[in-house]
């Protein structure tokens, strides 16, 4: 099991988010749904470490591969003892397109595991697996195109 260490760093939602490639708004959601933590601080402002931001990211790429909510949390539950506070982005994560679905899959010494209802299934033939690894924004700071709200035809001039 991985250890605790100190978080580092404070950063608010609107920061997460900008990092991570989602909204502050989003970033909350995903606090408040325990796919996230906020570990410098839980109370209003919640405040979040450089750690929170790499699961932030890691929640985002899932969700954006087309990964389910329900396996996301699934993953975090099943996970969280073996890797410790920040599942996501210490497994050695992927994911495979299996029957028009995108499953969770973990990559061991001993084989390639596929994320179930059940858990953990070992994956006798598999399939093309698509690393999932961590990846910052790095745009000009504004949320990614599909976050941000449509301009109006008269913002637009």
């Amino acid at each position: 099991m991985a250890t605790a260490s100190r978080p580092h760093g404070h950063f608010l939602a609107a920061e997460v988010g900008e990092l991570a490639g989602a909204t502050g708004n989003t970033i909350g959601q995903w606090a408040r749904w325990g796919y996230i933590r906020s570990s410098v601080s839980e109370g209003e402002p919640r405040v979040y470490s450089v750690e929170d931001i790499a699961e932030a990211a890691i929640v985002g790429e899932l969700l954006s591969r087309g990964v389910p909510h329900a396996d996301i949390r699934r993953a975090i539950e099943r996970l969280t003892e073996e890797y410790g506070e920040y599942p996501l982005s210490e497994a050695p994560l992927g994911t495979a397109q299996e029957r028009g679905r995108t499953r969770v899959v973990l990559r061991e010494r001993d084989g390639l595991y596929a994320l179930s209802p059940r858990g953990w299934q070992r994956i006798a033939a598999p399939p093309a697996i698509e690393e999932v690894r961590l990846r910052l924004n790095r745009g000009s700071g504004r949320a990614p195109r599909a976050a941000r709200r449509p301009r109006s035809p008269r913002e637009r001039g």
